[in-house]
């Protein structure tokens, strides 16, 4: 009896919105990474193939990079909806920085990604980003060590649900009230529903993730994330 082939597992990239963020360039990255996976790779350039059920149900992984610009494009209720639902139904979601935390202001979608970006210093900042020894383990980033950014450092607002797996200090002058450093979550991973939610704040610039260590836990955290 002839032995069947595998299915094929699917990917849909998800990019647009502010071209500071490079939506295209960052995606093209990491897409060979998907295909050597054996992912077939679907691209979309607008955001109502959140609409399409039929479609998301058969997807494994969705990877977003749509941050919002000037016209503070936001989640139609239907877009919303139809990624949420998808997600807790078992399709995985991904992304780094503000491609899905500073995307859109949607309560739902927030709630599936478990953050949100406020605030960075104006300029690029040097600074480290420690793995978590709870979590040294975790598949992301199990063998990796404590790495240094130079780019923009993100203030997020994030909730207890997320297994973060690397933090970064926030330097006083920028920590809002009081004289101490705040601890912030850099990359985190979180369930919704069946579906698994990968998030690195670390990718403003495709240098940025280009960044050995940067790149191997961002490619594994794709990868964790998929159905």
């Amino acid at each position: 009896m002839p032995v069947s082939s595998p299915v094929p597992r699917s990917a849909l990239v998800v990019r647009g919105g502010w071209e500071g963020h490079a939506p295209v360039a960052t995606t093209e990255l990491f897409i060979p990474a998907l295909r050597a996976a054996g992912f077939v790779v679907e691209v979309a350039d607008g955001l109502d193939v959140y609409c399409d059920a039929e479609l998301l149900a058969g997807t494994d992984l969705v990877v977003q990079c749509w941050s919002e610009g000037e016209r503070r494009e936001d989640l139609s209720e239907k877009q919303s909806a139809g990624l949420v639902a998808a997600v807790a139904a078992g399709t995985g979601f991904a992304g780094w920085h503000g491609g899905v935390l500073a995307a859109f202001r949607n309560p739902d979608y927030l709630r599936m990604v478990g953050g949100l970006f406020l605030f960075h210093p104006p300029e690029f900042l040097s600074y480290r980003v420690e793995i978590e020894d709870a979590h040294a383990g975790h598949p992301i980033v199990a063998g990796l060590g404590d790495f240094d950014v130079h780019s923009e450092q993100y203030w997020v607002i994030t909730d207890a649900r997320n297994t973060v797996l690397a933090t970064t200090s926030v330097d006083a002058r920028d920590g809002g009230q009081g004289g101490d450093a705040v601890p912030m979550p850099v990359v985190w991973t979180r369930r919704w529903g069946a579906g698994k939610v990968f998030v690195s704040a670390v990718g403003h610039r495709v240098e940025d993730l280009r960044e050995p260590t940067v790149r191997t836990l961002t490619e594994r955290g794709l990868l964790w994330a998929a159905r």
